[in-house]
């Protein structure tokens, strides 16, 4: 008895720890500001796929000219990607469509992209959407930036 109470015990320490340093994670990606919730959906056809399939959810960050993208369900401390503006081409700007509408937040906006030759799909919301077409729209000059 006093050994399943002593596991139990540190079952939850140990479950508590992992939200601690969830938390904290997060806490340490977003301390330097720029920040915004963004999904990604990476290597994706041509075509709109509107299953809700591929879609991870995470924060991005705005760092120079790049920015880093987290996974929120995740203990890593580095991004997951990194993508530079002089590689971002935008090529299509949608609404969620079927099931997406339930794998993405409620005022996701889709936003179809190329970078280095790979198609992807970034959905933020309508006011991170602005933001993040500004800085592409900022780069210096002599850099070629495509915002459909």
């Amino acid at each position: 008895m006093v050994l399943a109470l002593w596991v139990c015990g540190l079952v939850v320490v140990l479950v508590a720890v992992g939200l601690f340093v969830f938390g904290l994670r997060r806490r340490l990606i977003q301390r330097s500001g720029g920040t915004f919730d963004c999904s990604v959906r990476w290597n994706v056809s041509d075509e709109p796929d509107v299953s809700g399939k591929g879609w991870v959810y995470g924060v991005a960050r705005y760092s120079g000219d790049r920015i880093d993208w987290f996974r929120v369900f995740s203990y890593a401390p580095r991004p997951r990607r990194v993508l530079e503006r002089s590689a971002i081409e935008v090529v299509a700007r949608r609404l969620p469509e079927g099931e997406e509408e339930l794998a993405l937040l409620s005022d996701a906006i889709v936003l179809g992209c190329l970078h280095r030759g790979t198609r992807l799909e970034l959905a933020m919301s309508e006011d991170a959407l602005t933001g993040f077409l500004a800085w592409l729209e900022a780069a210096p000059p002599g850099q070629r930036v495509n915002v459909a």
